[in-house]
C-alpha cells in the first residue's frame, strides 16, 4: 500500500472526514480520530496487507506518517 492509498482508505474508510488529512497531520487535531478509528485502522490493515499492528506503537503514533510507517 502506497501513501495515497493509505491516506485515502484512512480519510473517506476510517475516519470519514472532510477535513484534509496529509502525512504530517497530527493525529490529535483530527477530530474523527478516536477509539473507533483505532480498531478501524487495525482491522483495515490486517485485510489490506496480512499484519497485525502493535496497539502500543498505534497509540505512540503522533502523526499520520507515523502510522503509515507501523503499515509499510
Amino acid at each position: 500500500m502506497n501513501e495515497q492509498e493509505f491516506l485515502t482508505k484512512l480519510k473517506e474508510d476510517i475516519l470519514d472526514t472532510e477535513q484534509t488529512i496529509s502525512m504530517d497531520t497530527v493525529l490529535q487535531d483530527i477530530e474523527e480520530w478516536d477509539s473507533l478509528s483505532f480498531v478501524s485502522l487495525i482491522a483495515m490493515v490486517k485485510v489490506a496487507t496480512g499484519k497485525k499492528l502493535d496497539h502500543k506503537a498505534i497509540q505512540a503514533a503522533e502523526t499520520v506518517q507515523d502510522l503509515y510507517n507501523l503499515v509499510k
